[in-house]
């Protein structure tokens, strides 16, 4: 793959999910040179992260995945972390998953892929903050996303921007952005569990199932259950 001029250079936070995935591919089409930063944390699973690599790899972009697994004592008290608890099914909601935010998580990832950002002299670092998350996740919110961005600027002597194309947008946006680039959603991995299938009960699977629902094409991903069909046992294999 050719390298784009420096001064192109960004890092892309990059997950191995579906948002992160379109903000992957879209900066790779605006013809930046890209670098993905991909984090092992001690999360529940590693089946992300081993989409990220084969993405990566295939794509023939440079990808770093960083071994942060010494902090899991300080940010073990969420159900991503800690496999013993039992992980909350249903749509997204403050009170239902409230389970599932990781302390502080993107602020600590933010801080190291500006860190590389500033290392590598790219401008800009990207990551995949949406509007579905709002409800949830304070580390998502746009006022966040400003504060980390006045941060950027001056914490260095070259300022970085955090740049976040989908932080107004939902997850059925962003996957209609993605469809239109023609990319396919089975080299992702969205749910919270890292079973052979998805589960099709998380908050995850569901808002992305209702994400391709709305888009009217059907998720490439195999699932042991899909929220139409909890009543009667279904699975879906494909």
């Amino acid at each position: 793959m050719s390298q784009a001029p420096a001064s192109s250079a960004t890092v892309v936070i990059y997950s191995g999910g579906m948002d992160s995935f379109t903000v992957l591919h879209r900066a790779l089409r605006e013809g930046r040179d890209v670098h993905a930063l991909s984090f092992d944390y001690g999360q529940r699973h590693s089946r992300e992260l081993d989409v990220a690599r084969r993405v990566c790899r295939d794509l023939e972009v440079p990808h770093q995945v960083v071994d942060i697994r010494a902090i899991h004592g300080l940010i073990d008290n969420s159900a991503l972390t800690d496999a013993e608890r039992v992980m909350p099914d249903g749509d997204y909601d403050a009170d239902n998953l409230a389970d599932t935010v990781v302390p502080n998580r993107n602020m600590m990832l933010l801080s190291m892929a500006i860190a590389k950002a500033v290392n590598i002299g790219a401008g800009r670092v990207d990551y995949g903050a949406h509007g579905g998350d709002h409800v949830l996740y304070p580390d998502c919110r746009p006022e966040f996303v400003e504060a980390m961005n006045a941060v950027a600027g001056i914490a260095n002597f070259e300022p970085v921007e955090i740049h976040t194309p989908y932080l107004r947008h939902t997850k059925a946006d962003i996957l209609a952005d993605g469809l239109s680039m023609g990319l396919d959603y089975a080299d992702t991995w969205t749910c919270y569990l890292g079973e052979s299938l998805a589960c099709g009960r998380c908050g995850s699977c569901r808002e992305r199932l209702a994400a391709f629902t709305a888009n009217g094409v059907s998720d490439p991903l195999g699932y042991a259950q899909r929220p139409d069909a909890a009543t009667d046992g279904e699975s879906d294999d494909v």
